[in-house]
């Protein structure tokens, strides 16, 4: 089962209350330097924001329906939720960048001087700050737990963060050069680079709703406890692995000699499954007992076993 009780898993929404609170607080001192500098990079910055700010309320539902424990409509739990919150913040993301992109397509066409850039870039900095230590301990959180959610969530804020840095680059550069194109061209790299996340989260999420395998160390980690156990002459084949949320699900069959008793192949059993899940401590694991004497046994090693032509 998983490594979290579900009232553990629970309380992982205070980590999405943390991103809510950090988006509302950033998006306030991101707007207020838009407004002192009339810059279009620290506009593209604080709608950025925004969509962090949705991100954090879908997180937070997500993250409270994945804490739900199985029932029987659901008996592999609900876990799978997380997907949907990592989903749609990606899309947000690619959103939040064709925004981005037009509103720095019309400022490149028709430049605006900057304004109080002493003051604006003072503020940008300090939401910068906040948005990277509370993205810091949302990704801590997520890896510690396994949350695909938080991990998208952190990542976006990391992306806010360096996103903040390149416009304050521009606006900076602005300033030094009297150059007011710079602006809008640092808000157009900046769009970009918030397609390339936002790619990759959705690609992530569609991964996940696929039942995409374990990665391959999770995936190694497995065959070298079943490697221990083929010294006694067990043999294992139809090893299938997929992760659902912050639950990994691993099943293999097990071949056991013709002559074992019940008992002996139950007991078998029961130590394979045992070190599977310490050796992925957040994983459930089904297991198959078959005889090597039997032929029908080797009539599923493929994934379509009885498929008619």
């Amino acid at each position: 089962m998983s490594n979290l009780p579900d009232v553990q898993r629970s309380s992982l929404t205070r980590f999405a209350w943390l991103s809510i609170a950090a988006a509302v607080l950033t998006i306030a001192l991101k707007t207020a330097a838009y407004f002192i500098t009339g810059s279009v990079g620290l506009l593209s910055d604080a709608v950025e924001s925004v969509v962090n700010l949705i991100g954090g309320i879908m997180a937070l539902a997500m993250l409270t329906v994945a804490a739900r424990p199985a029932d029987e409509d659901h008996a592999y739990g609900h876990g799978k939720a997380e997907y949907f919150s990592s989903g749609v913040e990606g899309s947000l993301i690619l959103v939040a960048a064709i925004s981005i992109a037009v509103a720095a397509s019309v400022r490149l066409a028709t430049p605006k001087p900057l304004q109080e850039l002493g003051v604006g870039l003072t503020v940008s900095v300090a939401a910068s700050v906040v948005n990277l230590v509370v993205a810091l301990v949302i990704l801590r959180a997520g890896r510690k737990h396994n949350s695909i959610t938080l991990e998208a969530n952190a990542r976006h804020l990391l992306t806010d963060v360096w996103t903040s840095v390149g416009v304050l680059g521009g606006v900076g550069a602005v300033a030094l050069t009297g150059w007011q194109r710079l602006d809008p061209f640092v808000a157009l790299l900046v769009a970009a680079n918030i397609v390339w996340t936002g790619v990759g989260i959705v690609r992530r999420s569609i991964g996940g709703l696929m039942d995409s395998a374990l990665g391959a160390k999770d995936v190694t980690s497995v065959r070298q406890v079943l490697d221990g156990y083929t010294a006694g002459g067990v043999q294992f084949h139809a090893l299938r692995t997929r992760q659902a949320g912050a639950q990994k699900f691993v099943s293999v069959h097990v071949l056991v000699p013709g002559e074992w008793t019940v008992q002996r192949g139950h007991e078998l059993l029961e130590h394979i499954e045992g070190d599977i899940r310490r050796a992925l401590p957040d994983a459930v694991a089904f297991t198959h007992l078959e005889s090597l004497d039997d032929p029908a046994s080797w009539e599923d090693e493929s994934l379509e076993r009885g498929k008619t032509e």
